[in-house]
C-alpha cells in the first residue's frame, strides 16, 4: 500500500474510513449498496459488510447553521465581532501592528490576523 492514493490523500495520512453514507439497499446476505457522494463517483457503490462501520454521532460533526445575507454577487460582507489579541511584528526595522479578528459567522479557530490601521479605517 506504500504510495497509494486513497480518498484523495497519499500515504499514511489517508483516512481509513470516509462517510457517513446512507445505506440504500441490502444486495445479498453480506453486500450493501451505499449512496456515495459525487467525489466518489469512480468507486463501486456495493461494499461487503466487513468494510462498513456503524456511525456513532459526534457533536463536532454537526454543522452549526446560521443564515447569511448574500447579495447579488453571491458574496457577503464580513462583520467584525471581536478583537481577540494584539501583536507587533518587526519587519526590516519597521513595526507592524496586527490584531487577531473574530468575524461574524466564523469560529474562533478561523480568526484572522489583520493590520491594525486597516481595521481602524473600517
Amino acid at each position: 500500500m506504500k504510495g497509494v492514493l486513497r480518498f484523495e490523500k497519499k500515504g499514511k495520512l489517508s483516512p481509513r474510513f470516509v462517510g457517513p453514507f446512507e445505506i440504500l439497499e441490502r444486495v445479498g446476505p453480506m453486500p450493501y449498496r451505499l449512496a456515495l457522494s459525487l467525489s466518489l463517483s469512480v468507486v463501486h457503490d456495493v461494499f461487503h459488510v466487513s468494510m462498513l462501520r456503524k456511525y456513532v454521532t459526534y457533536p463536532p460533526h454537526v454543522v452549526d447553521y446560521k443564515p447569511l445575507e448574500i447579495d447579488e454577487k453571491l458574496s457577503y460582507a464580513k462583520q467584525l465581532v471581536e478583537i481577540l489579541t494584539r501583536e507587533v511584528k518587526m519587519l526590516h526595522n519597521r513595526r507592524i501592528a496586527l490584531v487577531k479578528v473574530l468575524w461574524r459567522n466564523h469560529k474562533v479557530e478561523e480568526a484572522t490576523w489583520e493590520r491594525e490601521d486597516d481595521m481602524r479605517a473600517r
